[in-house]
């Protein structure tokens, strides 16, 4: 992992440690970010700039260079949802259209709660 996504994870991480939503915080050891632009052309992903899997956040463009710290924090809440809520979660996303599921809805909660004045 780059400088600059080691410094945008640990970033993301302390807006969201603001935040009391899961009884424990995040946890980031182990958490990777890659970038990989290619894997953000396949049909299904094309319209995303990141995407959440387990302990790991893809990324269409690097930290810093085309992603934003709101994209990670965005993508870490979803690593932080599902370190509490895995199996309801990944049930939920089968489930429900995307714009009113209820983990997109938090994740864009966070990031709104912990962005700064402006």
């Amino acid at each position: 992992m780059s400088a600059a996504a080691g410094a945008a994870l640990e970033r993301a991480r302390r807006r969201l440690d603001g935040l009391d939503l899961y009884p424990r915080p995040v946890r980031v050891e182990g958490v990777r970010v890659v970038v990989v632009p290619l894997l953000f052309r396949l049909p299904r992903l094309r319209r995303y700039a990141g995407y959440a899997l387990w302990r790991t956040i893809l990324l269409k463009r690097p930290p810093g260079a085309g992603s934003s710290d709101d994209l990670v924090t965005h993508e870490l809440c979803h690593l932080w949802q599902g370190q509490h809520r895995r199996w309801h979660m990944l049930l939920t996303y089968g489930t429900t259209r995307y714009r009113e599921n209820p983990y997109e809805r938090e994740a864009r909660w966070a990031v709104e709660q912990t962005s700064g004045p402006g």
